[in-house]
Parts: C-alpha cells; structure tokens; sequence
C-alpha cells in the first residue's frame, strides 16, 4: 500500500491512502474509524493495517478496471503532500554507500578509517521540521554551500534494543525517498567539534508517498532497494546510481546499529545515506556526461572534478534551483512520487 499525509491545518497532517499509479486517494478516516494520522497508524500497525490493506486494494482494484470505489476518494495531489510524518520520534540517518562517505572526506582532506567499512556511521537528525516533497528549500545564504542528498529511508515498527541484524528487517514497515538537504560548507567546521552536525543539517524533505515493501515486488531484496535513483538539478541529469550497487550496509544493518543500547519507537526513520556507486573500473562514478551513472549530491560530483581537474568546477545550488529526486518501476511509472523543490532564499518576517 502507498500512504500519504495531506495538509489539513494541524501539525500532523491527515493520512490518505493512494492507489497504486498515484492518482487517487481516500482519507484514512473515512474507511477506518478513528484513523487520523501516520503515527497513529504505526502505533497500531498490527490491529489496523489490515483494514488499510483491504481499503488499497479496493482503490487499486477500481483504478485498474476503470470503476468506482465504494468510498469517497479524490485526485491525488503531491503539491498538497506534507513529508509522510511530518514529524518524528527519530531520524537517524546512516552511511551506507561507504563510497559516498571516502569521497566527501577526501574532499575535506580528511582520512577515512577502515572501521567504516564495518561499523556504520550514523547521527540523529532533527526530526520536528520535515518538509514535504514539493516544499522550497528554504536557507539564509548561498555561500552555506548548498547541496542535495538523494536517499532511500525506512519508518519501522518498535524496535526491541539490541536486535540482531538477522531479525531487523522484520520491523521495517515503510520505504520512502530522502532529500537530505546539506550546507557542505558548514560542516566541517562543525565536525571538528566532535559533536557531529548541526546547522550543517537543515529541514529534510521526502516522498510524496511512504510504501510498503511489497509494493517493490522483486526490487525489495536483503532489506534493501534495487532499483536506480534519479536526481535531476534544473531538469539536468545528476545521476541515477543503482541503490542496490556498491551498499555496504542493508537497513538490517542499519536498523540494528541504531537499536545496539535502545530500542526504537514505532515511527522511527532510518536513512541510507547517499546513494553512491563506483565507477566500472572500481574507482570514482564518473558524470553521466561520461557515461557514468552519475551522483544523487553535488559534493561527490565537486570532489571528482577536484581529483581530475585541481580544483571543484560545479558551484553548489543556487537560489532559483530546482532539484528533483525520484525512483522509477521496471515499467518506468514513478514509485514513490517525485521530490521537486525550488531553492529560495529564506525572508526573515
């Protein structure tokens, strides 16, 4: 099933459950009494996703054969999309495109340390302003270096603390897509701290829908997306890296280093990382312009240009930028939506 949260005035928006194509929706709380929410959905996800489950089927059931359902419904609007939880108990988001993580510390002159290629890396996110799909990018100054950041996230059910990565992936109840928007030039700074990111980190935006993962058919595998990413700045191809290749780390993974000393509520989002892949010849992606696949950041593309050229020759988002990040079906229809934000400059009120 494909969920939404629609903007209704209130911080949590309404849920909405969306047909399959994403053309129709039907209010939760109209086919499942007393069913507001996202949150309250996956606090009893064992009691009423069943009758969540019947309801998408009868909407997927009468888009196919071009027919009424037998319940009030209406056209789906991702510009009306809040991010599916609007807010969160938590947002962790991990590094598991380890490829990803040696290129931008190269590009800060920063060593890598062989652990990362068995202990995830992972911080704790703010998680009280999620922005939705199709919401500005809103920052104060350009020279932060702005940047986008292509992902795929879980929201899983209570995660019991110290979870094997074996049984982890039973907890996972929905996937969606990440921008996970960067101020690269405020980061190191604020890492060699030691505290980790801060401003460097602003709102995060994501999918326009949140999916089970049988929606992915054969595409979810080893609790991890097979499938390309595709990341566009202006209509221009950044990339469209395999989010299967070059993964160092499955949401197991990650879901059981996050859960190592405490257990996870229902609700909790778990990030991917950049989704990044390898050059052919096992080095650095090359640009698609080179035939390579590609990036979902800028800053993978800045550091290539700086091994290759000297120096970084691709200026970071600008105010007036439109960037998208959407994954597509073997059939070539969009999964989860599209994630299509304007960068604006933030007017102090």
């Amino acid at each position: 099933m494909k969920l939404a949260t629609l903007r209704n005035g209130t911080r949590d928006g309404a849920l909405a459950i969306v047909s399959r194509d994403l053309s129709l929706g039907t209010f939760a709380r109209d086919v499942v009494a007393g069913l507001e929410t996202l949150q309250g959905l996956l606090d009893e996800w064992d009691m009423l996703s069943p009758q969540v489950e019947r309801v998408s089927a009868e909407l997927n059931l009468a888009v196919d054969r071009g027919s009424a359902p037998p319940f009030p419904t209406f056209e789906f609007n991702p510009a009306e999309a809040m991010a599916p939880l609007p807010r969160a108990y938590q947002w962790a988001d991990g590094s598991a495109y380890v490829n990803h993580v040696e290129l931008v510390r190269k590009a800060r002159g920063a060593e890598m340390p062989q652990t990362f290629w068995t202990d995830p890396l992972m911080y704790q996110g703010g998680s009280d302003t999620f922005i939705g799909p199709m919401d500005d990018i809103v920052v104060a100054d350009e020279a932060y270096g702005i940047d986008l950041e292509g992902e795929v996230a879980v929201i899983t059910d209570d995660v019991p603390m110290a979870v094997s990565k074996h049984d982890a992936g039973d907890y996972i109840r929905l996937v969606m897509l990440v921008n996970d928007v960067s101020l690269r030039n405020l980061i190191p700074n604020e890492l060699a701290k030691g505290f980790g990111f801060f401003h460097g980190k602003p709102s995060t935006a994501f999918s326009p829908v949140a999916i089970t993962p049988d929606e992915l058919g054969s595409a979810w595998n080893n609790a991890s997306v097979r499938l390309p990413l595709h990341a566009t700045i202006n209509d221009e191809p950044l990339g469209y890296p395999d989010a299967a290749v070059d993964l160092t780390f499955t949401f197991a993974d990650l879901i059981a280093h996050a859960a190592k000393t405490r257990k996870l509520a229902a609700g909790a989002i778990i990030g991917s990382g950049t989704v990044s892949n390898k050059g052919a010849d096992g080095g650095p992606g090359k640009p698609v312009a080179e035939g390579g696949t590609g990036y979902t950041c800028l800053a993978e593309l800045r550091t290539i240009e700086t091994i290759q050229l000297g120096k970084a020759m691709t200026p970071f988002l600008k105010f007036g930028d439109r960037v998208s990040i959407e994954m597509l079906g073997v059939d070539g229809t969009s999964i989860f939506g599209k994630i299509n934000q304007k960068v604006v400059k933030y007017a102090q009120s």
